[in-house]
């Protein structure tokens, strides 16, 4: 499996579907104003003179009468055909954790998608860079769609790096214990994820999809990204697929013999010989 990895379909898939995401969270007007259009008409005219600004293709007739064209349409029914795909064609790297379910695979795309999109921030900033002091002609949009594209890589590498158990444990208590005494630990930790995440949904539910999210609250600067409205209900989706995680990890890893660390598990074989040569030692 890990020999298979880096395949063409692994990296045209991530982009397949960045692309498909991008175009479809750009126009999610064009939904609401489809499928959730507002009661009130003050903002359902606002909503609607929204979607005009930001449609992409103002001149294209929408589909069955509403407002999202065949464009949006497509790209909405191919993100879960491409996660789907993504999912069920993804390989586990060499570096990546080896011991893992089916049901892993879709954080090990949601990593590949993350792996896109700091691809896509590079390329984005290299382009800015190259306008703003070879032509002298910066971009309006270029810094804030950095911005965007960090928000999720921030919050989509936290989903991966849950799956792949590299997030910062403390394990000075843990391995002093017995396994079943870990084992106790193990799920006092999970009880409490999922404690945080039931509060921190439950109490900005409302306020982040009602508020944020179906009024589709913009950044208010020139490019006028809709940051608020799509960071935010983020947080709230990651917050559940981290918890998610937690639990398949726990389950994953209970008759998994744990590892040992020492101090030595800190440093890698580069960072030793560089730290030998910095003291002249051999």
């Amino acid at each position: 499996m890990k020999d298979e990895s880096g395949t063409f379909i692994e990296w045209f898939l991530p982009f397949a579907f960045v692309i498909c995401a991008g175009w479809a969270i750009w126009h999610i007007p064009a939904y609401i104003l489809d499928f959730i259009p507002p009661a009130s008409q003050s903002l359902l005219d606002q909503m609607s003179s929204l979607h005009e600004r930001k449609d992409v293709t103002p001149n294209m007739a929408g589909l069955f009468g509403g407002y999202a064209d065949p464009i949006d349409w497509a790209a909405l029914v191919l993100l879960p055909i491409i996660f789907f795909f993504g999912c069920r064609t993804i390989k586990c790297a060499p570096m990546e954790f080896e011991h893992f379910r089916s049901i892993d695979r879709i954080a090990l795309f949601v990593g590949r998608i993350t792996m896109i999109l700091i691809i896509s921030m590079t390329g984005i900033m290299l382009y800015e860079v190259f306008l703003r002091y070879v032509f002298e002609a910066p971009t309006l949009w270029a810094n804030e769609l950095t911005l965007w594209i960090a928000g999720f890589v921030f919050l989509l590498s936290g989903f991966y790096a849950m799956q792949q158990r590299c997030h910062i444990r403390i394990f000075l208590l843990y391995e002093a214990v017995p396994r079943w005494l870990q084992h106790v630990f193990d799920i006092i930790s999970v009880f409490l994820i999922w404690v945080f995440a039931f509060f921190v949904i439950f109490g900005s539910f409302k306020q982040v999809f009602v508020t944020k999210f179906y009024k589709w609250e913009m950044f208010g600067t020139a490019f006028d990204p809709p940051i608020p409205a799509t960071i935010q209900p983020m947080i709230l989706i990651i917050v559940a697929l981290i918890a998610i995680q937690s639990l398949i990890n726990l389950i994953s890893d209970w008759n998994l013999e744990p590892s040992q660390h020492t101090v030595i598990d800190e440093f890698d074989e580069d960072e030793l010989e560089a730290i030998k040569r910095s003291v002249g030692g051999n």
